[in-house]
């Protein structure tokens, strides 16, 4: 047990709290059982020690431990937790909950004995905490971390933190936002740098192997993620591999569910199940219309990659930069607002705003008469009107 306080310890030690991100002052720490739930590589075990380090640096009473920790391999977590408990323990940090068999039962089971017990968990985008083998809902209250936003990205690069805007203030305050972001950098100059590598915290360590990093990052989502989770064979791995790179070639691909379960050798069913998967893993977006079900067996209008790094890192030639610009769109808008399959239009957001993303020299033609319709414009510093540049829809969050 002293190994995981000196492992705590040395990790503490090497964390910075230079740089904060966004879900750390969202979340209420009062709540006694929280989970933390994120794509791989997105940052929860540094959102987990910033906040330590900022509120229980001096606690004895504080810890943080992984279950992927060879400790737990002959150790329970029941067990451990009764000793920390014993020692007057009383705030538990535990990451990558999806490597620790049962690990909801047991999570129940001590959130009920030990009511002084605060416990914050962190886990897969994949886990379903509120279907999982104890259901967890009555007790934990869920967040989601998703990656860099632009914003974020030019905090990181530029040492500058703009203010969130909320959608509202996108669509009718674009021209002030724009004076205001603009006073200080050229968004113009950063935009391309994020769409490339600006996603991922960890590029931060190395640019010129971070997409060699993203696609070991992709492949341990498939390889050890979804197979902890789904307790997927061999074969079915096989198959989700060839999906994704079938996919990611012909991202933004107009589903045909038929054509792709005989191109991996599945059935229908496995394949809107493998989809479910990949969304739920983060490496794909799932636009469906506002009117069907969003059960895993409803079938996607059109499917993009989770962010636009992947594109980098899975194809990294000829990248279209229509593609890339509908992929940012929906991935930094989704994190706060439903993004469904319009009539008219690329998007429709929370079934009221239609948007249609383009160069500076998009028109208005296709959406001229949907009410409530908007273009998100490439290539611009300032919009007018209806009219708003497409960097800005990343200062969301």
């Amino acid at each position: 047990m002293e190994t995981l306080y000196t492992t705590y310890q040395t990790k503490l030690r090497k964390t910075s709290t230079d740089i904060i991100r966004y879900l750390l002052h969202d979340i209420d720490w009062s709540d006694r059982m929280i989970s933390i739930t994120g794509a791989r590589g997105c940052g929860k075990t540094t959102l987990l020690l910033q906040h330590i380090k900022l509120n229980h640096y001096k606690d004895n009473n504080c810890l943080y431990i992984s279950l992927d920790n060879i400790y737990f391999i002959q150790n329970s977590l029941s067990e451990f937790v009764e000793q920390f408990v014993n020692k007057g323990g009383k705030y538990l940090f535990i990451d990558e909950v999806h490597k620790y068999p049962h690990w909801s039962l047991e999570l129940k089971n001590i959130y009920d004995i030990y009511d002084e017990l605060y416990i914050v968990f962190t886990g897969s985008s994949i886990l379903e905490i509120y279907k999982s083998e104890a259901d967890l809902s009555r007790r934990a209250v869920n967040y989601e971390l998703e990656g860099l936003s632009f914003r974020e990205f030019l905090v990181f690069e530029k040492g500058i933190e703009f203010p969130v805007y909320s959608l509202d203030d996108v669509l009718k305050r674009h021209v002030d936002i724009s004076h205001e972001v603009c006073s200080k950098i050229k968004p113009l100059a950063e935009f391309p740098n994020y769409i490339e590598y600006g996603y991922f915290p960890f590029y931060k360590e190395n640019k010129n192997s971070y997409l060699q990093k993203l696609n070991n990052t992709i492949n341990l989502s498939l390889e050890v993620d979804l197979m902890a989770v789904h307790q997927l064979d061999y074969s079915s791995i096989i198959k989700l591999k060839k999906l994704v790179y079938i996919l990611a070639q012909n991202a933004p691909y107009k589903a045909n569910i038929t054509t792709l379960a005989a191109q991996i050798e599945s059935s229908r069913t496995s394949v809107l199940a493998f989809l479910n998967m990949l969304e739920r893993a983060k490496i794909f977006s799932l636009l469906k219309t506002g009117s069907k079900s969003d059960g895993y067996l409803t079938k996607p209008e059109k499917i993009y990659l989770g962010n636009t790094n992947f594109a980098y890192a899975l194809v990294n030639k000829n990248i279209e930069i229509g593609n890339m610009r509908e992929t940012f769109f929906i991935n930094q808008v989704q994190a706060k607002h439903t993004i469904t399959y319009p009539k008219e239009g690329d998007f429709l957001i929370d079934g009221t705003y239609t948007i249609e993303v383009g160069g500076k020299n998009k028109t208005f033609n296709q959406i001229k008469s949907v009410k409530n319709s908007y273009i998100a414009s490439d290539d611009v510093e300032y919009g007018n009107g209806h009219k708003i540049p497409l960097w800005m829809f990343g200062l969301l969050y």
